[in-house]
């Protein structure tokens, strides 16, 4: 292990020193130029030190959805790895491209929460997290997680539709901001959505669940937990749902008054009190499929894994047991 250094990148200089083998595995890395930590200096020292133990390719995203291309080509190309370099949106992409084939997906941290990375026990860390990758050349051992799915998009982790996703909607369309300030602009973007679209007629919709429809005005979905990081404090919202239980877990907000968000930000953030204790949350778990429409004709926005995809009139959710390898 490399001494200790305040600068990553000299940290990452020196991992070149763990020694350097005949490559034995075929690995694309996908990097987002634009996630928060990326760097042309720190992912071409990523490269060179990964490339010890891989045979690499490196490729650059330039638009929307084209890790899902790439990890697609990929797949067909007969990588072993697929590595997105990014935050959770550039993961989430390389995941669509993946799903359904037998190559592993793995990550490395280049945005600000790492939700995946987490996950999957990876260092939000870039130099820890690319030693990591080192030693499990070693240590080869892909295993198959579930993935959510909603209409027809994969995710991983968490997919929502109503002030959520209106919050990573606007969150989204400031990208500075967004890596300057971090949760806080998140925090300060729900609270002036909240304000705008929600204190007085939000939009309304339903959740038909097995067995039981649910009115409300945000319905949160989740394949695993937690649901995102308030820097490193996990934000448990649904309960139940983990990588390879089979199924989805979540909580349909039922309204949205100045009474009941910052009550619910609490329990959310709370080591001891219960998102899904809130007696206007109606909680669920152990769900295979549910349907969220508009109740009033209001188009529904719609986020997967903190991407904001669009607004759609009905959402589908479901699971898919196994669907993707991972390594980690």
């Amino acid at each position: 292990m490399p001494a200790a250094s305040a600068d990553p990148l000299e940290r990452l200089e020196a991992t070149l020193a763990l020694g350097r083998s005949a490559p034995s595995r075929r690995m694309l890395i996908i990097v987002n130029p634009y996630a928060t930590t990326v760097s042309d200096r720190l992912k071409n020292l990523v490269v060179y030190a990964l490339r010890g133990r891989y045979e690499v390719d490196a490729i650059d995203t330039n638009a929307r959805d084209h890790a899902t291309e790439l990890s697609r080509e990929a797949a067909r190309e007969g990588y072993d790895v697929v590595v997105a370099f990014g935050g959770d949106g550039t993961v989430n992409e390389a995941a669509n491209g993946l799903a359904g084939s037998d190559t592993p997906l793995c990550c490395l941290p280049g945005g600000r929460a790492n939700v995946y990375c987490r996950m999957l026990g990876i260092p939000t860390d870039v130099v820890d997290a690319t030693e990591h990758l080192l030693l499990m050349a070693d240590d080869w051992r892909p295993r198959r997680v579930d993935l959510g799915s909603v209409n027809d998009r994969v995710f991983l982790f968490s997919a929502g539709a109503g002030l959520d996703a209106s919050v990573v909607e606007r969150v989204d369309a400031h990208p500075r901001l967004k890596a300057r300030y971090g949760e806080w602009y998140y925090t300060w973007t729900g609270v002036s959505t909240f304000t705008r679209r929600y204190l007085v007629h939000p939009p309304r919709l339903e959740a038909q669940l097995e067995g039981k429809t649910v009115a409300g005005v945000t319905v949160i979905v989740q394949n695993a937990t937690p649901y995102t990081y308030f820097g490193d404090r996990p934000v448990e919202m649904g309960e139940g749902a983990t990588l390879d239980s089979g199924d989805l877990a979540g909580v349909v907000l039922e309204r949205a008054r100045p009474m009941d968000i910052p009550t619910i930000i609490a329990r959310a953030l709370s080591r001891h009190f219960r998102v899904s204790r809130h007696r206007h949350v109606d909680p669920f778990s152990g769900v295979h499929r549910l349907v969220v429409r508009s109740r009033d004709e209001r188009p529904l926005p719609l986020q997967v894994d903190g991407d904001y995809i669009g607004e759609v009139e009905e959402a589908v959710f479901g699971v898919r047991p196994h669907g993707i390898p991972v390594v980690s």
